[in-house]
């Protein structure tokens, strides 16, 4: 089936124009600056595999029903109907919870008492959490000594065991991994995994029953979990949906690897520390390259200005990855065709961010528009 490509080419945050929106494909001849992680094969995924359904079972009574609430200012700004999903209300505030209580929900009860070890930036590590306990099992999150303090306090306050780690996500992925190996547990991927896929992918489903004549999502990327999930839902049930992602053009991993047709290691620096990832998990690119219409990057200006709008004109509280698609809408509306979609994925909003959007909430109020 041919999917049509977003409508406005997206540009870079230095305003200078990015790589033109297409398919992954053969990279081109010669060195690049951007190194490759390892290949990734473009088509052969079968999506069958990913059992959506069979994790929205196994999230019954546990994940929220996330409300869509419709956007007022967004739907003003692109001519069509724009709705908020919010994950942002999730149990944990963020989308994470159903991958990780899938995951968990389903392994091997013998491994799973071991205990449950994961690494996380803050939103995993609280879904994995809540569900460790949830069993009844421990649960070692490692995470980046950096992190958002209040995603580490929360974690604590599910009961898991908090390990810091000098670096990034992936240092703390590489020290999950090895203490995984050595307790004989489970390690819950945050993104890397068909079946946290297949949890993630619970959001589409009720995105087709909520929203009548759904035509385009927009959905937040990091390593790519959430876009892969959502998009397999989407094509088992309704092909004809445009599914978009958005990343931050100082953390452009998954887009590069997207647009190259193979993962590259690419450095991450934004303010949204949800899709601070150096590289894009092999499945979810993989899902991604047969599945994904279209990916744009967004500058950090726009994760602002989106929570801020979010703020004011529909009341909701984000952290800057959960802005996301609003704040692609507010650079490239053209995205928007049709009854449209846009995930916030998580409210873990930190103090500083929180007072910095309430500084600019008021600020605008006092500025007399242009």
């Amino acid at each position: 089936m041919s999917r049509p490509a977003a409508t406005q080419a997206p540009t870079s945050s230095d305003g200078a124009a990015a790589e033109t929106p297409s398919k992954p494909g053969p990279p081109p001849g010669g060195r690049r600056a951007d190194q490759p992680a390892a290949e990734v094969p473009n088509a052969g995924i079968d999506i069958a595999g990913i059992d959506v359904d069979r994790a929205a079972a196994v999230l019954t009574g546990v994940a929220q029903r996330t409300r869509v609430v419709r956007s007022a200012h967004l739907s003003r700004l692109t001519g069509v109907p724009v709705w908020c999903k919010c994950e942002n209300e999730q149990r944990t505030a963020s989308f994470k919870l159903r991958g990780a209580f899938t995951r968990i929900a389903l392994a091997d009860p013998k491994v799973r008492a071991r205990g449950v070890v994961a690494a996380s930036a803050g939103n995993h590590a609280q879904g994995v959490a809540y569900a460790a306990a949830r069993f009844g099992v421990p649960a070692t999150i490692f995470v980046p000594a950096g992190a958002n303090p209040t995603k580490i306090a929360r974690t604590r306050r599910f009961g898991a065991h908090v390990e810091l780690v000098s670096g990034d996500v992936d240092a703390a992925l590489l020290a999950a991994e090895s203490a995984a190996h050595d307790l004989g547990g489970l390690l819950v991927h945050p993104f890397d995994d068909p079946i946290v896929i297949a949890g993630q992918g619970t959001i589409g489903l009720e995105l087709i029953e909520q929203i009548p004549g759904l035509r385009t999502v927009l959905v937040g990327v990091g390593g790519g979990g959430l876009i892969a999930g959502i998009a397999t839902a989407l094509r088992q049930r309704r092909a004809d949906v445009r599914v978009i992602g958005v990343q931050a053009a100082g953390a452009p991993a998954f887009v590069r690897s997207w647009r190259r047709g193979h993962r590259l290691w690419v450095p991450a620096t934004t303010i949204a520390d949800g899709m601070a990832v150096r590289s894009p998990g092999s499945l979810p690119l993989a899902l991604a390259a047969d599945l994904v219409d279209d990916m744009v990057t967004v500058d950090e200006e726009a994760f602002w200005e989106a929570m801020v709008m979010l703020a004011q004109g529909d009341g909701q509280t984000v952290e800057p990855a959960g802005a996301a698609g609003a704040a692609a809408l507010l650079r490239h509306p053209g995205c928007a065709q049709g009854p449209t979609a846009v995930v916030l994925s998580g409210g873990n909003i930190d103090q500083a961010t929180a007072g910095r959007v309430r500084a600019l909430a008021a600020e605008s109020l006092r500025t007399p528009a242009a």
